[in-house]
């Protein structure tokens, strides 16, 4: 007979996790309702929770963990200072873990916070589809993803309309004349990559162009997966007018290839990318997707503190927007 746990007590009283482990430690915060509803469940599905486990969940601490994808990555130095500032307003401290894009890294990092008793977990999953946060849930320990949805929880998320913002990128190109446009996304399991490359296909469909997979190359948001990947559409016999490169440390690899070839931006092609940098500014200034970084890891720390606070409210999907900022990367040179 499957042992019942603490997510079949909340699925069948309409609750999160996290209200259920309240109720169960007599949390004096957890309205009569929800502590009845809880009650009823536990005796109808003849839950025994672990005693050992309950004792140390009384004693849980007041950190969060923030488990990022990639601590290279320029757009998680923002998002990690707006989840330390929401943080630090409720006195709660955060502890910044790195998965590396690694699943089985990331799941280390699940499994030491879960045994750490931290109050809340921030996750920017390293896959889309296959990230264990059962891990924590299952103990009622709240979770919110960031940068990248899950589709296998249903849990509060924040990220961008990467879709649309992509979209715009990509119409921007088309309006400054490209036809031939190339794109490096990201790995096929990450919904970031997704929404971007949706957001191309749209946007050349949008123009009367029919999207070439030749011209449609995955890496895998590392510099040199974007250097291999410009190489490669830059050798094609037809060669772009347009780049969309699809996140910063891919654009250092897309700039390393362009350098490699002898190509040049935007006398020989148009080049356009996804996430700040700081040396977006320097000649030729890029045009680049500016996604707001800080705001998503406030939110998130303020979601969170509100799942720990015990608020049960319906999953919150928050999409913030994103701003394109265009620069002389995308201006044709115009030979008098």
């Amino acid at each position: 007979m499957a042992t019942v746990t603490i997510r079949d007590v909340a699925a069948l009283a309409g609750v999160s996790p996290a209200t259920v482990s309240r109720v169960l430690n007599a949390d004096p915060r957890v309205a009569p309702e929800l502590c009845e509803r809880v009650r009823v469940a536990v005796d109808k599905l003849g839950y025994r929770p672990n005693s050992q486990a309950r004792s140390l969940r009384t004693r849980a601490t007041r950190v969060l963990g923030l488990i990022i994808a990639d601590i290279q990555n320029p757009f998680f130095t923002a998002l990690a200072r707006g989840v330390e500032d929401a943080a630090s307003e409720r006195d709660y401290s955060v502890v910044l873990a790195n998965s590396d894009e690694s699943l089985d890294k990331e799941q280390r990092y699940l499994e030491v916070a879960a045994g750490e008793r931290m109050a809340g977990v921030i996750l920017a999953p390293s896959s889309t589809a296959h990230s264990r946060i059962g891990t924590l849930t299952e103990r009622g320990i709240p979770v919110v993803v960031i940068d990248r949805r899950l589709r296998s929880a249903d849990v509060d998320s924040v990220t961008v309309n990467n879709q649309k913002a992509a979209k715009e990128a990509v119409g921007h190109l088309i309006a400054a004349g490209c036809r031939r446009i190339a794109m490096i996304t990201g790995p096929s399991d990450a919904s970031t990559a997704t929404g971007r490359l949706s957001g191309y296909r749209s946007a050349l469909r949008q123009a009367g162009i029919e999207p070439d997979p030749a011209l449609e190359l995955r890496g895998d948001y590392r510099s040199e997966g974007g250097r291999a990947a410009a190489r490669a559409v830059l050798a094609l016999a037809d060669r772009p007018d347009g780049l969309f490169v699809g996140n910063n440390l891919m654009m250092v690899g897309a700039l390393n290839a362009l350098a490699d070839t002898g190509v040049t931006f935007p006398a020989d092609i148009l080049l356009a990318g996804f996430d700040e940098m700081s040396w977006a500014g320097f000649a030729p200034p890029i045009t680049l997707v500016e996604q707001p970084s800080y705001e998503i890891g406030r939110r998130a720390t303020e979601l969170l503190l509100r799942r720990i606070a015990g608020e049960v409210f319906p999953v919150q999907r928050v999409v913030l927007p994103a701003r394109l900022r265009v620069r002389e990367s995308t201006r044709r040179i115009v030979v008098a």
